[in-house]
């Protein structure tokens, strides 16, 4: 119940978040604080304030949790059926585009097993493992990491448009250019390439939050953007797919990889979800 107040900051969102009503959890915390000898949150119209000592009070209960959970795991290892949470952090374009048929597979497979998932850039997924806050990553690009490192799928990068048929077109064109904000190594090879290329920038530029967002804006002809071919499928019509090349005329590409530390290979929930991947790569 600490925990989740700490990190909700917020009667209302914290009692909903543990279904119970507000005030049964505010006559818990008064219990608990009692108990404590201290008081643990500052109450006020904006919301809850952790003081000094329920700072600490909290660290402890945070601490008391990730050790139960770990305690938990280490016992339904041991039997047959595949139990426990699967704690995966996932780059965001995989968990729009690529995970959810996995995970349907998985949750199907495995019903007893439970999902905490994860989804942002890749540098935030290293984060998540830094802290183990994660069991396993799913990263695009080649992240440098020591630990356990599957390669899952290589996708290629196109430039797709409603007009522009011929990538020359693009010096041409009035027409903006439409970028997602990503982790920093997508956007700089993206950069090299265009600069490689164009040797200049672009004439018009529209930058915008999620992947889908772009994609959808250049599915209704606003402007051009550089998509990775597993955001774009065989629906999407009337529209031109142009692969980047690199300087040595090869398909510009972009790898996704699977990494984790090598204690968490050996929890059966993980070893279950690699397994439907594995699979689910040769089913194609």
């Amino acid at each position: 119940m600490l925990v989740v107040l700490a990190n909700e900051m917020n009667m209302r969102k914290a009692s909903e978040r543990l279904f119970v009503s507000q005030p049964a959890l505010s006559q818990r915390l008064q219990s608990i604080e009692k108990s404590w000898g201290t008081q643990i949150f500052i109450r006020s119209q904006k919301g809850l304030t952790a003081t000094p000592a329920g700072e600490r009070i909290i660290e402890f209960a945070k601490d008391v949790v990730e050790k139960e959970e770990a305690l938990r795991e280490q016992i339904q290892g041991l039997d047959l059926e595949v139990h426990g949470t699967l704690k995966l952090a996932c780059a965001s374009i995989i968990g729009q585009n690529w995970l959810p048929q996995v995970l349907k597979k998985f949750v199907t497979t495995y019903p007893h097993a439970k999902i905490s998932l994860l989804t942002g850039w890749s540098s935030d997924i290293l984060k998540n493992l830094y802290d183990n806050s994660v069991h396993i990553g799913i990263i695009r690009g080649n992240p440098d990491w020591k630990g356990v490192k599957q390669h899952l799928l290589t996708d290629t990068l196109y430039l797709v448009d409603t007009e522009i048929q011929e990538i020359e077109q693009v010096m041409e064109t009035e027409r903006p250019f439409i970028q997602f904000k990503s982790d920093s190594t997508y956007y700089q090879e993206i950069q090299e390439w265009w600069h490689t290329k164009f040797q200049t920038s672009p004439k018009r530029t529209i930058v915008v939050d999620q992947i889908e967002t772009c994609k959808q804006m250049t599915l209704n002809g606003i402007g051009y953007a550089i998509l990775p071919s597993i955001t774009l499928s065989e629906t999407d019509t009337n529209i031109f797919k142009i692969p980047l090349l690199n300087d040595i005329g090869e398909p510009f590409k972009r790898d996704t990889w699977l990494v984790g530390y090598e204690s968490a290979f050996e929890l059966k929930q993980v070893q279950a979800f690699v397994k439907v991947i594995k699979d689910s790569l040769l089913q194609g």
